[in-house]
């Protein structure tokens, strides 16, 4: 399977994983794919259309996680300026790329940092 597949594949299984969270809502502002929470973004998903490579962006407030997150090849702190409040860019490209339960299980943790309580409850109850 091509590298572009796999990374599809993965993207659409995060993208699903994302949009099932409690209050999520998928939104493109500049063109590219996000999911929401709050009306605050909770995970970049980029684009799929191959203009550029597929990435996941999460918010990762614990360090440990932060930096696990950070030993992903090609990973990079996003940029903007929102690497420095904790936001990692992961490609989904890269040989050795994360499986999709780990990139799942950091989209959870960039949800539960912007999601309001309330929301949380929902999820920490199924």
């Amino acid at each position: 399977m091509a590298a572009t597949e796999t990374a599809l594949k993965k993207w659409e299984k995060v993208r699903e994983f994302a949009l099932g969270l409690p209050g999520a809502t998928e939104d493109f502002p500049w063109g590219d794919t996000v999911a929401k929470v709050n009306k605050k973004v909770f995970v970049f998903l980029g684009v799929t259309d191959g203009s550029y490579p597929m990435y996941v962006t999460v918010k990762l407030k614990d360090e440990a996680v932060h930096a696990h997150a950070m030993t992903s090849p090609g990973a990079e702190p996003a940029g903007y300026g929102l690497g420095k409040a904790g936001w990692v860019s992961i490609p989904l490209e890269e040989k050795g790329s994360p499986a999709v339960e780990l990139l799942c299980d950091w989209v959870e943790e960039s949800y539960r940092t912007i999601a309001l309580k309330k929301f949380i409850a929902e999820l920490d109850a199924r």
